[in-house]
């Protein structure tokens, strides 16, 4: 029996971007683009309205074009938890990354706008976010990554190398299969990789979800 096609919203203010992104989904036959907006305020109506699988938004929209994406995300995953939502921005901001993960990673995910044209990256972000997960663009993770390193020392710097790229992955939104087969090792040795990560970050008594979480969520305050 072939699966539903995920039904998706768009916002995005600047019409031809909108709609060469609802034409790339819809060809691919794996998602029914339900809506298409240019608002923070229209996506908010549609989402109560049309109860879409997912949400594919920018970040800056009208009036403000200031963080009316994240603002409009933390909405949407606080009324309608079973909504999964996909940010998109034009550039491999860090701070723009924390402020929409800052209170929590599932069904969230931040891509940068030229990943657009990458159909199976959009998708693969879109499936991750409808199942509760999450998915950072590896550009915007190496940009903590980087700024996290001009820090003072705290938990994260008791890390390997091996197990930082680790919780790199963890922040990419990978799974432990995911991680083994990016990083070439078997996933017996990535979870000794995330039980070390867990104990040196002081998460070692917590439910593994939460635990994941905290550390993903450690690594990105460390990088605000």
């Amino acid at each position: 029996m072939p699966k539903s096609p995920l039904r998706v919203a768009i916002a995005e203010d600047h019409y031809l971007v909108r709609e060469g992104v609802r034409a790339l989904l819809e060809d691919s036959c794996e998602v029914e683009v339900v809506a298409a907006v240019s608002t923070a305020v229209e996506l908010l109506d549609a989402v109560a309205e049309l109860a879409p699988d997912a949400v594919l938004t920018d970040i800056r929209m009208p009036p403000g074009h200031h963080m009316e994406g994240i603002d409009a995300a933390h909405r949407i995953r606080a009324e309608h938890p079973d909504v999964g939502v996909v940010v998109l921005s034009q550039h491999a901001d860090e701070g723009y990354a924390f402020a929409l993960l800052k209170d929590g990673t599932a069904g969230l995910a931040y891509l940068l706008k030229d990943r657009i044209g990458d159909l199976d990256e959009l998708l693969r972000a879109l499936r991750e976010v409808c199942a509760g997960r999450s998915a950072l663009d590896a550009r915007v993770v190496d940009a903590l990554v980087e700024r996290r390193g001009r820090r003072a020392r705290s938990g994260l710097d008791e890390l390997t190398p091996r197990e930082l790229e680790v919780l790199r992955e963890m922040a990419r939104g990978k799974t432990n299969s995911g991680i083994a087969e990016a990083m070439f090792l078997s996933e017996s040795a990535v979870e000794k990789h995330i039980s070390a990560i867990f104990a040196k970050l002081g998460q070692a008594g917590e439910p593994h979800v939460h635990r994941r979480v905290a550390a993903v969520l450690a690594f990105l305050q460390e990088s605000q």
